[in-house]
């Protein structure tokens, strides 16, 4: 029964979410900009309020990706409390992803609802997630002096 309220209650946040139709134009979007450049304190916290409207019923509150109802669309996100999960992500590629949507799944974050530095601060936000968690082991290498396996009898 909380699937169904879940998934109604997002749909309905976002079909009466105000979006104003705006057209950017191409290179719109900073090249060069940052979570890095300096973001005001009030900033930020606007931006961990807009995380937890309009991503967290997907993404977790944490950012783990594990909720009632990303699993009830059958979508699998990732785990951003893991370091390696936006490792290979620059900040401009989560930006783009946030500002353009993702498909049908994922609406995308429009520029009536959210200005640019909000939107970096939502990256500096995502990238926080995985602060001070210890980086999982790397797995253990075979002693150099160890036998190779030979194959069973018969194989």
């Amino acid at each position: 029964m909380l699937k169904p309220f879940l998934l109604l209650s997002a749909v309905i946040l976002f079909v009466i979410a105000p979006a104003p139709t705006v057209t950017l134009a191409s290179g719109a979007f900073p090249q060069d900009a940052s979570p890095a450049a300096k973001v005001s304190p009030a900033t930020r916290e606007k931006a961990k309020k807009l995380y937890a409207i309009d991503c967290a019923a997907c993404h977790g509150d944490n950012g783990s990706g594990k909720t009632d109802l990303a699993t009830s669309m059958n979508v699998i996100l990732g785990d951003w409390t893991d370091p390696k999960t936006l490792a290979a992500k620059t900040d401009q590629e989560l930006f783009s992803a946030i500002r353009k949507g993702n498909g049908d799944k994922m609406p995308a974050e429009d520029a009536g609802r959210a200005k640019d530095e909000e939107v970096w601060a939502l990256v500096a936000h995502i990238r926080n997630f995985s602060k001070n968690q210890p980086a999982a082991p790397a797995a253990p290498a075979a002693p150099a002096d160890a036998a190779p396996a030979t194959p069973a009898p018969g194989n």
